[in-house]
């Protein structure tokens, strides 16, 4: 018999919770299981396995960080806004290491809930390029260049793949002032092609 109280949204919080303090990778079942303190069978009252369990963190993931990126650059634009972006990213990636690699794989075909929190996520982004007048083929150029630059960063720190004796904050900033850069480059450029048609 399952645990009382035991839902599904406790058991993917718990499971967010394990896979923030171990990895993503090193979530099981049967850990899950031990903190709930059921055997792992009544898991599957709740989840149907694994994958699934890894999808739904995935989702619920994608929402939140959507949010805070959204509440991050609110009013802001520009240079501004990239930079509020770019530190509410880092600081959730930082605060929830599991539930952030859950973010990065793409959505099944078809998982209309992955697709519509993913979406949500890129469309705060193109939101913020539309002050840089990037449109099309070339806001999504931006928008793939930010996430790389962005995750590349947040993964190596949280892998503490940086060992060289400068702060990593002032390298951050160092990355994101190069995209403010970058992006403000882009703009004037396609100012100034606009101008010639």
């Amino acid at each position: 018999m399952a645990r009382a109280g035991l839902t599904e949204d406790r058991v993917v919080i718990e499971a967010e919770h394990i896979a923030d303090e171990v990895g993503l990778s090193q979530l099981t079942l049967a850990a899950l299981a031990g903190n709930l303190g059921v055997r792992q069978p009544s898991l599957y009252k709740h989840i149907d396995g694994m994958d699934a369990l890894q999808r739904a963190i995935a989702v619920r993931a994608k929402r939140e960080l959507g949010e805070v990126l959204g509440r991050a650059a609110v009013g802001r634009a520009r240079g501004d806004a990239i930079r509020a972006l770019a530190d509410a990213y880092r600081t959730w990636a930082v605060e929830h290491p599991g539930r952030y690699a859950a973010t990065t794989r793409a959505p099944i075909p078809g998982d209309v809930d992955d697709k519509a929190a993913s979406d949500a996520v890129v469309t705060v982004v193109l939101d913020v390029l539309s002050g840089y007048h990037l449109t099309g083929d070339s806001a999504i150029d931006a928008t793939r260049t930010i996430r790389s630059a962005l995750h590349g960063f947040v993964s190596l720190e949280t892998n503490h793949g940086f060992g060289l004796p400068v702060s990593i904050d002032r390298s951050y900033e160092f990355l994101v002032d190069s995209l403010v850069a970058a992006l403000a480059a882009a703009d004037t450029s396609a100012a100034g092609a606009r101008h010639r048609s």
